[in-house]
């Protein structure tokens, strides 16, 4: 609860809230309630929501994460809302064609760890961790009729990625409609003052101020935040993309997908990462900003205060040797994971089943796409046939720069 009141007050909060934001609509109201809230010591209900649409959490997800901190740092009631109705349904912001609908069983699944990767910023006993299907799964069908009636076709193909496919004569589903209106009735099952979301969620937060109206509350505050390119440069974080860190991966991924960025990348990644933190690197980020400075010793520095963020300082600093050991000198990592693998007809297995086996690629779809970009090495050779077969023996495969395993065949 917040316990400090007063125009200082209610300014510092501001100054605050509004740090790192794209556009903060309805400021006029948001200046009002929490006026209202420090003189009351009521705290805010501030929303953040996030589909369950892939297991794991990564680093464009903790930009708005971040923020919602910083609500809970200065008081206020942090809601961290998953998805799992929502998630069965698809947000298509973005998709030039019809996303899948994800199964029940496959979004319970994803949902499991959401609340404890959060935990890696939030203090989770202190959010309210809400999931959608508690007020949707019990929503008669009348009631939903009445939630579409506040909204219109012509208002929904306002949305940017509708009006794009409705244009070039992509099909749109219906259920993608629905969307927008089950987002923005969360807001009003949860009373919300402020939602948090990227800048693709915009037509879907405005959308909820317009909902909350119809439903006699308050229009919530909407604080938007820049969206974080993925590691491949050209597109924004995903999943789907693959381009991702994610907070779960181990130390010496994070570490070293942060290495692989571009310099101009990497003052962007410091520049929506550091929320307010890492105050001593900000005279390194502005030499760098004026050409100046040493860009290498500066990602290194990211690449830890990530690592440490997320895994500890000790992970960071044995992200750093294996970085410097792996990468730096193309060393073999201290310690490499071992498999032992049962030969098939003929006393050999295929180089993909192996690599699919020791944990090296999802697939050995993923594992011939791998051979082809010349990323997989046995003992030190590069790999050109994704058909080889592999005898009896042991060996070192080596994947990308940073993934090695040890397979004894036999």
């Amino acid at each position: 609860m917040p316990s400090k009141s007063g125009p200082d007050e209610l300014e510092r909060q501001l100054a605050l809230l509004r740090d790192g934001v794209v556009h903060l609509h309805g400021e006029a109201e948001l200046r009002v309630t929490l006026a209202e809230a420090l003189e009351r010591k009521r705290p805010l209900r501030v929303k953040l929501g996030m589909d369950p649409s892939a297991p794991d959490l990564h680093l464009g997800h903790t930009i708005v994460l971040q923020k919602l901190k910083r609500f809970q740092d200065l008081g206020h009631t942090p809601i961290f809302l998953v998805g799992d109705f929502t998630a069965r349904i698809g947000d298509p912001s973005g998709k030039k064609k019809t996303r899948p609908a994800l199964g029940a069983e496959q979004v319970a699944a994803n949902a499991r760890t959401y609340v404890e990767q959060a935990g890696l910023i939030l203090d989770v006993d202190k959010v309210e961790v809400r999931f959608n299907s508690e007020w949707m799964d019990r929503m008669a069908p009348s009631d939903f009729v009445r939630l579409c009636s506040h909204g219109t076709v012509a208002r929904l193909l306002e949305r940017e990625d509708f009006s794009k496919r409705y244009t070039a004569g992509q099909p749109i589903a219906v259920h993608e409609f629905l969307y927008p209106f089950v987002q923005a009735y969360d807001s009003v099952a949860l009373e919300a003052d402020v939602e948090l979301g990227g800048t693709d969620q915009t037509f879907n937060l405005l959308m909820a101020r317009e909902v909350q109206r119809a439903y006699g509350q308050k229009p919530q505050a909407v604080l938007t935040h820049p969206l974080l390119v993925g590691i491949d440069g050209n597109e924004k974080m995903s999943k789907s993309i693959g381009n991702t860190i994610d907070i779960s991966d181990a130390p010496e991924e994070i570490y070293g997908k942060t290495m692989s960025i571009s310099d101009a990348l990497m003052l962007d990644y410091f520049d929506l990462l550091s929320a307010g933190e890492w105050q001593d690197m900000q005279s390194a980020r502005a030499a760098l900003g004026r050409g100046r400075g040493d860009p290498l010793a500066f990602k290194h520095e990211l690449a830890r205060r990530l690592v440490a963020r997320f895994c500890g300082s000790e992970a960071a600093e044995r992200a750093a040797g294996h970085f410097a050991r792996v990468v730096s000198r193309k060393e073999v990592p201290e310690q490499v994971p071992e498999f032992r693998i049962a030969l098939g007809e003929g006393g050999a297995r295929g180089l993909l089943e192996i690599l699919e086996e020791a944990g090296l690629a999802a697939s050995r779809s993923e594992g011939r796409r791998l051979v082809v970009q010349h990323a997989v090495q046995l003992d030190g050779e590069r790999v050109e046939d994704p058909t080889r077969r592999v005898g009896p023996g042991s060996y070192l495969l080596k994947v990308g720069k940073r993934r090695f395993a040890r397979v004894w065949l036999g």
